[in-house]
């Protein structure tokens, strides 16, 4: 046998290592997006468990404060030189690390500043009795204890009535999920399996309605639900979404077009009616689907923030979470921590429901296709 040369033996290696590499590669690349992404997300739940004097503070990023110690021994005084320093009993004392002649650092109280000569105790062994270290104090690194302020929450969940306005919430994007699944069910049932004719040329123009601003719509529609007296009600934020929405629409309809009109036949043939068939052979199967389109409707009627205002400006005791919040960070527009806490109280109920229902979410954002 010969042995393999050294071109043939990196041409090898290089084959080996080269898929290794592109996962790294591919690993690192994703690790870097998500931490871009979620970084945010990290800086909102920072500040928001901080408090006012924590904010003022330029570092550290995280809930901390600067650390201090409190003396309990006997009131005494000690004396280097012509210098006296007295420990108080009782009195508070900021802690630093400074460093020793090893080349290390210790935790040390400073209890008497001073330009060139400062003087420490060890807070772990107060009795051990005054330091004195030369140098000047004012470039040392103070010490950092971690503190969440979680007050906070309860703070904003009290003064936004936080109950009240997630009822509220709960009514305007639960109730136009409810409308919207309804009519866009049977808009997209009816365009993907009944023949009508021109039906291409509906579908383009109510695919088409979804490049229309809502801004063109706004005074018709504002003077229309004004004159029938529907302003300062929940009525003009839910009744609408019962007319269908081309996007829910069209994604309904994509989907219902790969389960295979098979089916339907056999269920005709067994005697079930249109609507039979579409609870119980299509529903079942584009669950999916209809779960992505609540969700997709859920997550944006709780955001929305523009409708509600106008509609229910003048009702306190109806306006959504954020329209509530936006007023909220308006009167405290200096308190940085508030605002973020607020914001992360509106984030939890659609990141709870995400979260209980992302595999179905997933399945139904992905194209997939049943076999014949």
């Amino acid at each position: 046998m010969t042995k393999p040369s050294e071109s043939t033996s990196s041409t090898i290696l290089t084959r080996r290592l080269r898929p290794i590499v592109g996962k790294a590669t591919l690993t690192l690349f994703t690790f870097i997006l998500l931490v871009a992404f979620l970084s945010p997300f990290a800086y909102m739940f920072a500040t928001a468990t901080k408090d006012r004097e924590q904010i003022s503070q330029v570092r550290p990023l995280w809930p901390a404060k600067e650390e201090t110690f409190t003396y309990t021994g006997e009131t005494k005084t000690v004396t280097f030189g012509d210098e006296e320093i007295t420990l108080e009993s009782g009195a508070e004392y900021d802690i630093y690390f400074v460093p020793t002649e090893d080349g290390g650092e210790r935790r040390l109280a400073m209890v008497a500043p001073r330009r060139q000569v400062s003087y420490f105790i060890d807070p772990s062994n107060p009795e051990a009795g005054v330091f004195e270290w030369e140098g000047v104090w004012r470039k040392l690194d103070r010490a950092w204890t971690f503190e969440i302020q979680l007050d906070n929450f309860v703070r904003a969940w009290n003064e936004l009535n936080f109950p009240l306005i997630v009822r509220n919430t709960l009514i305007i994007a639960v109730g136009g999920m409810i409308g919207t699944l309804i009519s866009s069910i049977l808009v997209a049932y009816g365009f993907s399996r009944f023949r009508i004719p021109g039906k291409s040329i509906f579908f383009i123009i109510l695919v088409g309605t979804i490049i229309l601003p809502r801004q063109v719509t706004l005074i018709p529609t504002y003077a229309l639900f004004a004159r029938i007296g529907w302003v300062g009600t929940f009525l003009p934020l839910i009744v609408p979404h019962f007319f269908a929405n081309a996007y829910n629409v069209f994604l309904l309809r994509q989907y219902f077009m790969t389960i295979p009109k098979e089916m339907d036949e056999a269920a005709m043939i067994d005697g079930a009616s249109p609507m039979r068939t579409l609870l119980s052979i299509i529903l079942p199967q584009a669950m999916p689907a209809v779960v992505t389109v609540g969700l997709f409707h859920f997550v944006f009627a709780w955001n929305d923030y523009f409708t509600p205002l106008i509609y229910l400006s003048a009702k306190r005791d109806l306006q959504p979470i954020s329209v509530a919040i936006q007023l909220y960070n308006a009167r405290y527009a200096f308190e940085v921590n508030m605002i973020q806490a607020t914001a992360l109280l509106g984030l939890a109920v659609p990141l709870i429901i995400f979260f209980f229902a992302q595999r179905v979410f997933m399945r139904g954002v992905v194209t997939t296709g049943v076999e014949k």
